[in-house]
């Protein structure tokens, strides 16, 4: 069983940053895509970015390119997300996940995605 824990959230202004931290435990191997969507409340959750279990690739939704940076540690089982110039419309709940198999390509569906963790608040005030 996968387990996924999501930390750094909180307040920011518009224009400060935040950095998201998700780590996770419960799998030998960390050849694993990883991924970052929010949600807020009355809205699908929406795809934020996604990094390639070598981070070789990394994708983005067109909402937060140029401002946001997904990076993972795999030795120590970590993605990050900084995210830099945050807007107000940034503010969501933070999930991070994981997919239950190896997948050569990324996607951008909450379907491919089988482990979430619980989510990180984000509020970014104008």
């Amino acid at each position: 069983q996968v387990q996924l824990v999501e930390s750094g959230g909180g307040l920011a202004q518009a224009g400060g940053s935040l950095r998201l931290s998700c780590a996770a435990s419960g799998r030998t191997s960390s050849r694993y895509n990883m991924a970052w969507f929010r949600q807020v409340p009355g809205k699908e959750r929406e795809f934020v970015t996604a990094i390639s279990w070598n981070a070789v690739t990394t994708e983005y939704a067109d909402s937060v390119q140029g401002r946001f940076t997904v990076s993972r540690d795999n030795a120590k089982n970590t993605v990050y997300l900084q995210m830099n110039s945050l807007k107000p419309e940034d503010t969501a709940v933070y999930y991070c996940a994981a997919p239950g198999f190896v997948f050569s390509t990324i996607s951008h569906s909450h379907n491919a995605y089988e482990y979430w963790g619980q989510g990180t608040q984000v509020t970014v005030s104008s």
